[in-house]
């Protein structure tokens, strides 16, 4: 007898029962109203953790640079400590390895990659110590220079806080999704963006497109950005209004400028690389790797002291148009440099920021040899600097 297999001829046998179940992934009960309601307690925790996140990084800083002990958003280029601002970022490493040995290997990174393990390898369990260390150890590392963002470290404290609450319920399969609904609003608590945080979240964490699972994390990143509006915090990050005339040769800058930016990604991606695998040939202890990534940072800071730090304040005036073609060019370099490094020491930190910022310092170095019709006029807009006056006065 001639199998199905053997045979094209033959139409192959689909069970009944397997494609039942297929077509069940796309259906939902009202087991996801359960769900989405532990969401919204998910996303108020991730929301009070971000702020948190946030105040802790100024503080840090303010105390680090300034000797103040306050939430004003001090620049560090403007510290009174001249060359002993060197041995800051070096300080501020030595601390988060101590943490990372002493307290939990795994606010080591950026913390993405660590979010996806804990999925994958871990039946998406994270314990209480990474809830608490990752942002204390972020907040020392960029507080301290660090240059890096927030939005990673907060997307594995939303995550961590997603699946401490899972584990205290009954609830097994749906963790992950409670885990991801916490990395999607501690993402929409920094940058304001629910829509943009779904998206990163399904694509990178969640795995799937199905309403079990989508609707939970929706609700969960939309609650965050309904929560982040009463705490008074800036939205979006970065505001701009602006006018853009689309013609053939703008568009064939901005596909330049895109190709570009790849390339700068794929550099950018095998610098960190590099240097992980010169500070695995170290005879040293990973431990005491941050301190020589620190070392890096604070020589860079002497260099150029805006590449230091979070930076949000240099893409809002890079979208202002605030910052001269040279001036980036040489942001974008030091930036790159301290950033592979820094990472590379696996100190604790985020990346998306400082691509951002990398970037956008890419595409205001190429600004004044584009043609003028690539190039996007705009503004600030008003409410925006009536919000930054107040800081700046501080």
């Amino acid at each position: 007898m001639t199998s199905p297999a053997a045979n094209p001829n033959v139409a192959p046998v689909v069970s009944l029962k397997g494609r039942q179940r297929h077509l069940s992934d796309f259906t939902t009960n009202p087991r996801v109203l359960v769900i989405a309601i532990i969401s919204v307690i998910v996303a108020t925790a991730s929301v009070i953790a971000a702020v948190f996140l946030l105040w802790l990084i100024r503080i840090v800083t303010n105390f680090a640079y300034f000797g103040l002990f306050s939430i004003a958003d001090l620049q560090i280029q403007h510290s009174p400590l001249g060359l002993w601002m060197v041995l800051v970022p070096v300080a501020g490493s030595l601390v988060v390895g101590i943490m990372a040995r002493y307290g939990s290997e795994k606010i080591r990174g950026h913390g993405i990659p660590e979010a996806i393990e804990a999925i994958l390898l871990g039946r998406s369990r994270l314990d209480a110590k990474v809830a608490i260390l990752k942002p204390v150890s972020s907040a020392i590392a960029i507080g301290t220079g660090g240059p890096f963002g927030a939005e990673g470290p907060i997307i594995m404290t939303g995550g961590a806080i997603g699946s401490l609450i899972a584990q205290m319920l009954p609830v097994d399969n749906e963790r992950k999704t409670l885990l991801v609904a916490g990395a999607a609003a501690g993402m929409t608590a920094v940058f304001g963006t629910p829509i943009a945080a779904i998206m990163l979240a399904v694509e990178l964490l969640l795995f799937e497109w199905t309403p079990r699972s989508f609707i939970p994390v929706a609700v969960a990143a939309i609650i965050a950005a309904v929560e982040r509006s009463y705490l008074h915090l800036p939205y979006p990050l970065f505001p701009f209004a602006g006018s853009v005339g689309i013609t053939a040769l703008g568009l064939a800058s901005w596909v330049l400028i895109g190709f570009l930016s790849g390339l700068l990604s794929c550099l950018l991606t095998q610098s960190v690389y590099a240097c992980e695998d010169c500070f695995l040939k170290l005879p040293l202890h990973w431990m005491w790797w941050p301190l020589l990534g620190g070392l890096a940072v604070g020589i860079g800071g002497l260099i150029e002291p805006q590449a230091l730090g979070v930076g949000y304040d240099n893409i809002s005036r890079m979208l202002q148009g605030d910052v001269l073609p040279m001036a980036a060019l040489l942001l974008l370099v030091i930036k790159a440099v301290i950033w592979s490094v820094a990472l590379g020491s696996g100190t604790s930190g985020g990346v998306l920021a400082p691509l951002l910022i990398m970037g956008g310092a890419m595409g205001t170095a190429l600004a004044g040899y584009l043609p003028a019709e690539s190039r996007v006029s705009g503004r600030s807009w008003p409410w925006r600097r009536r919000w930054a006056e107040p800081c700046a006065h501080r």
